[in-house]
């Protein structure tokens, strides 16, 4: 596809690092770099109360669903809980159902802080260039040799192979089911702003990643999305253990953090049979703090 880079060269704002381009299926959105993606919003069975058989069997199930997709595919899991800010407005046929309710929502007010979860599922691929397609079409029998890559057959590929593996999903998941364009949106807006609340689609779905970014992000020791500080994980340099040590004990060694040992290089004796701040060499005292420490 033709490149979508701005103006200016080296990435600035958050849109310069988002891969998404466009809106060219119901629910498929085209990247910066040609392949396609989808996402879809599924609910999985009770694993805590499933017991080992059932456990067994849904994993044997999941990995045939996925193992089909092969290479140049990518697959991306998401759990989200989203604090539930108001309990819903409810009918009922009778009182005491109404009663039942009021108290519900009298717990539901009380508690705190209570959150839903949503479970995503997104299957990214990218096709083969076109120097690939042109080869695979001299070596295997039966395909066209037309110069040229058609994008509509690649997108009516990609649809059918992902509408299989989820009609594979649903054999063993309550929910599974594609997000439409105004959920997709909706979806990859809630991944890269603080703020929530639905996205409508516009008129011309081009240039995804401009539209839906809405606040800045700041890198560096502390990086924020907005006004929220994101929490990041350290590198494996600062991983590594730190030792502080501690007062000289008086075998001569120091203590460190990590509950080792070692001896100090200045309190190392010169010779057996003298120990530190000994003044006699030949004592028995001198001799066994010497084999003590030695061990």
């Amino acid at each position: 596809m033709l490149s979508l880079a701005e103006y200016r060269k080296k990435p600035k704002m958050l849109a310069d690092f988002l891969p998404w381009a466009a809106l060219v299926a119901p629910g498929v959105v085209l990247n910066k770099d040609g392949s396609f993606q989808r996402t879809a919003r599924f609910r999985g069975p009770d694993l805590d109360s499933a017991t080992p058989a059932e456990l067994v069997a849904t994993t044997v199930r999941l990995n045939n669903a996925l193992r089909r997709l092969g290479s140049a595919w990518a697959i991306f899991v998401e759990a989200s809980r989203v604090a539930a800010q108001h309990y819903p407005e409810s009918q009922f046929p009778d009182a005491v159902s109404a009663l039942v309710d009021a108290e519900r929502r009298a717990q539901f007010e009380q508690e705190g802080t209570h959150f839903e979860s949503a479970y995503y599922l997104t299957l990214l691929w990218l096709p083969p260039s076109e120097e690939v397609s042109r080869a695979d079409s001299w070596i295997y029998e039966g395909r066209s040799r037309a110069s040229g890559v058609d994008a509509r057959d690649l997108l009516r590929g990609f649809i059918d192979r992902t509408d299989r593996v989820l009609q594979l999903v649903e054999g063993f998941m309550p929910e599974a089911v594609w997000l439409s364009d105004s959920e997709t949106l909706t979806y990859l807006h809630s991944t890269i702003s603080t703020r929530r609340h639905q996205v409508r689609v516009p008129e011309t779905p081009m240039h995804l990643d401009a539209m839906l970014a809405d606040e800045p992000l700041a890198g560096g020791l502390e990086p924020r999305l907005g006004n929220a500080h994101l929490r990041t994980s350290p590198s494996s340099a600062s991983r590594q253990p730190r030792f502080r040590e501690s007062s000289t004990s008086s075998t001569g060694s120091h203590s460190r953090t990590d509950g080792r040992r070692v001896r100090s290089a200045s309190t190392r004796p010169k010779r057996p049979g003298c120990s530190p701040g000994s003044a006699d060499s030949g004592s028995p005292n001198a001799s066994r703090s010497w084999r003590s420490s030695k061990r």
